[in-house]
């Protein structure tokens, strides 16, 4: 019976579902729950203001909002979840700045007002939140992309266009491809978007990696930061119908 008793509490412990261990939301998201349990599992998560994440209060166009995260306040961050709770297609993108420093900036698709949040991880296992309400008009994540109504997209899939540039004391890469970034979510338009990019050096060394989901906006654009002066970098991208795109980004010269 001695060992019963031990027993007992540490089974009441393992049954405590992961939200009820959830710091309250101070954006009062009825999705924060849900989502906090599927992104984050048993792993500790605060609210931190280390975390900027700068985004417009109105969204001016629902099917391009650009959105900038800075977490270079915190040391040893592995990975930067970007994502918006009340979009059907919630998460946009999920860094990994291996080598670079743990700043992204990119325009995402809002299907409605929504918290729009970054959650970053920390080597020692914790997630580091922060973000804000965003009011947004209705489809953008469920209207057909420009280059769609258009009819000339696969003209120009994959064109990339780009380039670094120095940065104060750092490198800044800006590179973007053409792309529909289709969600799913438009009649008799099936789901096709950018999944997986890589960033490597003129050794072949991967610099960061990121996967893209397809609320990210057509044509996705990346702003990314790497420590010191740089050279070339090539950057590799491969969408969800297994197609490979690929280029340079060259210095830019004064």
């Amino acid at each position: 019976m001695r060992h019963l008793a031990v027993l007992f509490p540490l089974l009441a412990l393992a049954a405590v579902p992961a939200e009820a261990r959830l710091p309250a939301d101070p954006l009062g998201s009825p999705m924060w729950d849900y989502h906090g349990a599927r992104l984050f599992g048993d792993a500790p998560v605060v609210f931190d203001n280390r975390v900027r994440v700068i985004l417009p209060v109105i969204a001016e166009d629902q099917h391009v909002v650009p959105v900038t995260v800075d977490a270079r306040g915190l040391e040893g961050v592995e990975r930067i979840v970007l994502f918006a709770d009340l979009n059907p297609i919630p998460v946009a993108i999920d860094y990994r700045p291996i080598h670079a420093e743990p700043f992204v900036a990119t325009r995402i698709k809002l299907d409605q007002r929504t918290p729009v949040r970054a959650a970053v991880l920390t080597y020692d296992g914790t997630w580091h939140v922060a973000g804000g309400w965003i009011d947004a008009a209705g489809g953008g994540c469920s209207a057909p992309p420009v280059s769609r109504v258009r009819g000339d997209w696969a003209d120009h899939l994959g064109e990339m266009r780009g380039a670094s540039f120095a940065n104060g004391g750092s490198t800044r890469l800006r590179f973007g491809f053409r792309h529909p970034m289709d969600t799913g979510l438009v009649e008799n338009i099936p789901a096709y978007n950018i999944e997986e990019l890589a960033v490597t050096d003129a050794g072949g060394a991967k610099v960061a990696a990121m996967k893209v989901y397809g609320s990210v906006a057509e044509d996705p654009s990346f702003t990314l930061e790497l420590p010191g002066a740089q050279g070339p970098m090539n950057v590799a991208a491969r969408d969800s119908g297994g197609l490979e795109f690929v280029g340079t980004l060259a210095p830019l010269r004064p």
